[in-house]
């Protein structure tokens, strides 16, 4: 099924401030900065802008410093790249969020990402993951970068233990099994808050389970776009 990519004027911002990336079409027509561009001197660019994540006090810069020391010392398992972290903390922080439920813990750096938002939202992480022992390595994680007061860590089948969720829900990230991305929708859906976000991670044309699709583009109540940059993500927020 063909994505259709909706880069709406907010959103373009959001994954700007996300990913640090935006790559510039190439200037068309004569000139440096191709026919109504501008050139070097307008700011005009062919190449990629690109931005790091700058900590604004200390508790952030320890949740950086322990997620580059888990990447190195553990891999980047089944985790978001960094392009999706960011948009992940930018989508948290923009609506306050208070409660957000994540499947797919792998060894938490999604979670992480989120925490930096929830630490300033006075919000909490609910985060489902099957494997015992990859749980047990995501609680050492949020221990070592300082905010296991924030996740709570739930063990077993995300799609039996989110039968025990209870709304409001103000975020919802999807990145577990693929195949399972509808019923995660269908058992949160009701529970998000009106204005709340569906994300779901690995939303790219190679990727993405095409009924999760046809669902989150075929449903009134829900306005989806999609971000291609890092491993793929689509953002769906429930109407008013």
């Amino acid at each position: 099924m063909r994505l259709r990519t909706l880069f709406l004027a907010g959103i373009v911002a959001l994954s700007v401030a996300a990913n640090g990336v935006l790559a510039q079409p190439p200037g068309k027509g004569k000139g440096p900065g191709g026919r109504g561009g501008m050139g070097p001197k307008g700011g005009g660019s062919s190449a990629a802008l690109s931005a790091t994540t700058l900590p604004k006090d200390d508790g952030e810069k320890k949740i950086l410093e322990a997620m580059q020391q888990i990447n190195k010392e553990q891999g980047r398992m089944l985790n978001v790249p960094a392009a999706d972290g960011r948009l992940l903390r930018v989508l948290c922080e923009s609506i306050g969020a208070k409660t957000v439920v994540e499947f797919g813990t792998s060894n938490g750096i999604s979670s992480l990402w989120m925490s930096m938002a929830l630490r300033k939202t006075g919000g909490k992480i609910i985060t489902h993951e099957l494997n015992a022992d990859t749980a047990a390595l995501a609680r050492k994680n949020f221990a070592t970068a300082g905010v296991a007061d924030l996740v709570t860590v739930v063990e077993g089948d995300g799609h039996e233990t989110a039968k025990k969720l209870k709304g409001p829900i103000d975020l919802v990230f999807i990145d577990a099994d693929k195949e399972g991305y509808v019923d995660y929708l269908q058992k949160t859906l009701p529970l998000v808050r009106p204005g709340g976000l569906i994300v779901a991670h690995n939303v790219s044309p190679r990727m993405a389970d095409a009924g999760f699709v046809k669902a989150v583009t075929t449903d009134p109540n829900l306005e989806t776009v999609f971000y291609q940059e890092g491993g793929g993500v689509s953002v769906s927020v429930k109407k008013r």
